[in-house]
């Protein structure tokens, strides 16, 4: 059965029992459609308070809550907090009277807008589709970038790894083979989880779950659905398409191909992509040119193969190197004309990485292209020939 480790990013063929056999982590994601799915749900896990405690390590082992006041409301909660019953939404004297040892946060937004936008930047290393529901949640579309940088499942578990370790926050990502399913599959192994729910079994896994696990069925919906005796998935196949949207207007006519485990909702950017890039972390930093060097024709060959894959061409590559001491340098080269092509990438890349690559130790780097335009160039075997692949 196909399997990936969360840790070392091995893939391997193993059941979930077992360890890495490269790093002997135990926290193997394992599932027979593991490399074939391409669309995910990604959420930041308890986003405002994870934030709060990774500033604030006095904070780690405590109860805390993210609101204030005692006619406020509650706008985000630790998952120790959330072991008293503490929610979000929640009236705050009802949260203290739940759990009186909760430490209390006052919503420092612009810092937590802040890391959103930090963690968006990483989604969008690895794919331009995205889909943001909220400032810490987002899908994901892999679907038309070909297998050249490796499957979904290992981007999004570096993904995972990068958000830890840059960022210090963490995230539980859900694997589908659509929107509906991505998204039930993210809340199913939270915080730190990766869940996959494929083609093959979502009719048997949906079948006995609440229809209140339908994203979109709030509570007025689920008691209106319970009324009139529909309490799980799996009854909805019981009825017309046409009956349910009679009954339940417009959403009931989703509620019977999602009853089946089918979604043909698109994953829709809420704004044009401005930049496509990719980036990779070393385990050691590198400080000699060529080694870095080395590192970058895979990088351009991803870039300019996402952008085939979706019809663009872009006239500025940036270079993008992250010193051992966490500092972040930005370079870039903007072309006499648009290109997807793979080698223009290149070349602009190594003449800017040269320049830079004179004696620090980098560990990290990435290569983007921005000012993106659709359509084909003057050089059509340029940007759609064998180098862009």
């Amino acid at each position: 059965m196909p399997a990936l480790c969360r840790d070392c990013l091995t893939p391997a063929p193993c059941v979930p029992e077992t360890r890495c056999r490269v790093c002997g982590s135990p926290r193997i994601v394992s599932h027979p459609e593991l490399f074939s799915l391409q669309v995910a749900h990604v959420d930041c896990d308890a986003f405002y308070a994870t934030i709060e405690k990774r500033d604030d390590p006095s904070l780690r082992d405590v109860p805390l809550v993210i609101g204030g006041g005692r006619r406020g409301v509650v706008a985000a909660a630790c998952y120790i907090a959330r072991r008293y019953g503490v929610r979000s939404a929640m009236p705050m004297f009802k949260a203290r009277a739940a759990c009186p040892q909760a430490v209390v946060v006052r919503p420092n937004m612009a810092k937590y807008q802040a890391v959103g936008r930090e963690m968006r930047a990483l989604m969008r290393a690895v794919t331009p589709l995205i889909e943001p529901l909220s400032i810490d949640e987002a899908f994901l579309d892999f679907r038309g970038q070909g297998e050249d940088g490796g499957p979904p499942a290992l981007h999004l578990a570096r993904l995972a790894l990068q958000a830890e370790q840059e960022l210090g926050i963490t995230i539980s990502i859900g694997l589908g083979p659509n929107k509906f399913l991505a998204k039930m599959a993210s809340d199913l192994d939270k915080p730190c989880g990766f869940a996959v729910i494929g083609r093959g079994e979502a009719r048997d896994f949906l079948a006995p779950k609440p229809v209140g696990m339908v994203f979109g069925v709030g509570r007025a919906m689920r008691e209106k659905l319970e009324a009139d005796g529909i309490r799980r998935i799996g009854q909805l196949r019981g009825f017309p398409p046409a009956a349910l949207e009679f009954r339940y207007g417009s959403f009931g006519e989703r509620l019977a191909p999602y009853s089946r485990g089918i979604d043909r909702r698109r994953v829709k950017p809420s704004r044009p992509t401005k930049s496509i890039s990719n980036e990779t972390t070393f385990e050691d930093p590198i400080a000699d040119a060529d080694d870095l060097s080395a590192r970058l024709e895979s990088l351009c060959r991803r870039v300019a193969g996402r952008m085939k894959a979706h019809g663009y061409r872009g006239h500025t590559v940036v270079l993008k190197l992250k010193t051992a001491g966490f500092q972040t340098l930005t370079r870039s080269h903007t072309l006499p004309e648009p290109t997807a092509s793979a080698t223009d990438l290149l070349i602009a890349a190594e003449t800017m990485l040269r320049r830079e690559a004179t004696g620090p130790a980098f560990r990290l780097i990435g290569v983007g292209i921005s000012n993106l335009t659709l359509g084909e160039s003057k050089d059509g075997a340029a940007l759609w020939g064998e180098e862009a692949v």
